[in-house]
């Protein structure tokens, strides 16, 4: 079965699987998604006995039709291999009444890798399979992670650029030192002044300047992105919310075809997207927890009906959250829409005008797989620091706003069903805030490196090389722009006067 792929605002033309990598975003603006979510049609009794890699292609398989099986296999051993410092790539760890499904190691400690380690071998496949000449640029917002992944993903990659604009004081320290450290001789990094909303909304309008792809193409260059705006980054996250379920049926923890819970600490709403499209395929999941931090944009959406990004943009320890603009949501819009590009478009340039848009009665009523609420900066710590107390197991503040949530969600509903938390970072990457949480005050006056040493003696889980590498590292990208820039630095970056 072929799976096509259709922008969320177009005129229903369709484009392949390969294309829709290479392009990233469609020219008009929206997004692409699948003309159908194909089944999985494997027993649960064959993808139990499964590698990581083998579920990959299961999965993928079925939404990138146009990929033969010897591409394919090629880009998933490429991707899944010693990058991750386990063989099982993407473990499940039982902790407080919970499955932590550990999406984090990979090479840069987030659950990005999981993604953007096959990204670029998905790109460059696509662009032999087009028969494209120019080199790509791949341009890149970040609330934190998705940069460094990406960076690490494409660094050195013949026929690529990759540009990274980051919020300057919107991302952790150890966020940061990722990145300004980055090597790879088409790798460049950006310090913007204004939030992770300036720099993708800035993102999308380069991509959107007729003008400018003009001049990129006489330079022999084209955009794509590494955003989960690009459904190359999405297909992929599919796979991890297969496996747990595969795995958690080899150990004996569900029984066939027994539902599951799954939680989602989320921002740009690209991850809980991909568990809505696992469920979709067939995989046995209950309900898809939204968790949101103090930036309670899309906990406020599923509670109203209403998007409203007219607020307070709030600086929170888990900065990979802070978004009030949820890119991926629009992929869900328009499939409650009826697929209906016109109704979609009017909503996201009511949202573009007003900086918001109101969801009709039937529209929300196909939200009932969700459930939505949010973990303030207290409870956030307060989570972290029970955990450790009461398991000995340390998590990250976004996996602590999901494991926040979700004490919420099963305290109104009293549901017991087996739940699996999407644990998105390292405790490595985010230190400071996780050492705080757990001893506040203690650790004030200690260094952020001498932060891990102490995280590694009280978790008993080695220092992670993503951090060891850059203990000591130089700083090779130190620029700072305006968002207005943003264009003007894209161009000198590529020559182009």
């Amino acid at each position: 079965m072929e799976v096509l792929y259709r922008s969320t605002r177009g005129n229903g033309s369709t484009v392949t699987a390969s294309n829709a990598i290479l392009k990233g975003l469609s020219e008009d603006g929206g997004l692409f998604v699948p003309d159908q979510i194909p089944a999985l049609e494997v027993p649960m009794e064959q993808l139990a006995q499964m590698s990581y890699q083998e579920v990959a292609y299961e999965v993928m398989s079925r939404f990138l039709t146009d990929f033969t099986e010897e591409e394919l296999k090629k880009c998933i051993q490429s991707a899944y291999d010693q990058k991750f410092d386990t063989d099982v790539i993407a473990p499940l760890v039982k902790a407080d009444g919970a499955y932590y499904l550990e999406l984090f190691h990979g090479s840069t400690i987030a659950f990005k890798d999981m993604a953007l380690s096959i990204l670029p071998y998905l790109l460059t496949t696509a662009a032999k399979k087009n028969g494209v000449t120019n080199d790509i640029v791949i341009l890149t917002a970040t609330s934190g992670d998705t940069g460094k992944a990406a960076m690490a993903g494409f660094a050195d990659v013949p026929g690529t650029k990759i540009i990274v604009f980051y919020p300057k004081d919107g991302v952790s320290p150890i966020q940061e030192k990722q990145m300004v450290t980055q090597k790879g001789d088409n790798t460049y990094v950006v310090a913007i002044r204004g939030n992770f909303d300036d720099a993708q909304t800035g993102v999308k309008k380069i991509f959107n300047d007729s003008e400018m792809k003009a001049e990129l193409a006489d330079a022999g260059y084209q955009f794509s992105s590494a955003n989960s705006i690009n459904i190359g980054r999405l297909v992929p996250q599919i796979v991890y919310y297969v496996y747990a379920y595969a795995n958690l049926y080899k150990t004996g923890q569900i029984q066939p075809g027994e539902e599951i819970n799954v939680v989602v600490p989320t921002g740009n709403f690209g991850n809980i997207l991909a568990a809505y499209y696992a469920k979709n395929m067939g995989l046995p999941i209950k309900k898809l927890i939204c968790a949101s931090n103090d930036n309670k944009v899309l906990f406020d959406f599923f509670t109203t009906g209403t998007y409203d990004r007219n607020r307070e943009f709030i600086l929170t320890t888990s900065p990979s959250m802070d978004i009030l603009i949820s890119s991926n949501l629009e992929r869900l819009i328009y499939r409650i829409a009826g697929n209906d590009p016109e109704k979609n478009k009017v909503l996201m340039e009511e949202l573009t005008k007003d900086g918001a848009y109101h969801i009709t009665d039937e529209m929300k009523a196909q939200l009932a797989d969700f459930y939505g609420n949010y973990a303030t900066e207290e409870e956030t710590a307060e989570t972290i620091r029970k955990i450790y107390k009461d398991c000995g197991y340390v998590i990250d503040t976004h996996t602590s706003v999901a494991a926040t949530v979700y004490g919420k969600y099963t305290k109104e509903t009293g549901d017991t069903a087996k739940t699996v938390i999407a644990s998105t970072a390292s405790p490595y990457k985010f230190t400071r805030s996780v050492m705080e949480a757990i001893d506040e005050g203690k650790y004030a006056s200690m260094g952020d490196f001498e932060l891990i040493d102490q995280l590694s003696e009280i978790s008993g889980v080695a220092v992670p090389n993503a951090i060891e590498e850059i203990r000591n590292a130089e700083v090779r990208h130190n620029t700072v722009a305006e968002v207005a820039e943003m264009p003007a630095v894209v161009k000198n970056i590529l020559g182009i006067k």
